[in-house]
């Protein structure tokens, strides 16, 4: 069975770092491309990051560029979402998924494309 289990969330000054770790069990993580997703209560989950299967190539929302550093590493079958210059809003709980290589990255953060296999998310809760 495909399973992605994120874990590293918590609660965070303004201006303090996380780092999130989303593992893979049941299938080998290589073969897709996984991404990060982020979900406020009332609002519609949005792309946060994305990368490609082989790390390769990786995309970022707007919100949190020159923040957040995506990677993965295959051989551990886990995809890790550095945090950095953590804002207020970026509260909220964040999930992991992945899509197929038939999609790229950009159309996976943007949803336009399925995403599959979620995780059951990690609360990032940032106050002072």
């Amino acid at each position: 069975q495909l399973q992605l289990v994120e874990s590293g969330g918590g609660l965070v000054q303004p201006g303090g770092s996380l780092r999130l770790s989303c593992a893979a069990s049941g299938f080998t993580l290589s073969n897709y491309h996984i991404g990060w997703f982020r979900q406020a209560p009332g609002k519609e989950r949005e792309g946060v990051s994305c990368i490609s299967s082989s790390g390769g190539s990786v995309t970022y929302a707007d919100s949190v560029k020159e923040r957040f550093i995506i990677s993965r590493n295959n051989a551990k079958d886990t995809v890790y979402l550095e945090m950095n210059s953590l804002k207020s809003n970026d509260t909220d709980s964040y999930y992991c998924a992945e899509a197929t290589l038939r999609n790229t990255i950009h159309a996976m953060c943007a949803r336009t494309v399925v995403v599959s296999d979620w995780g059951q998310g990690t609360q990032v809760t940032v106050s002072s």
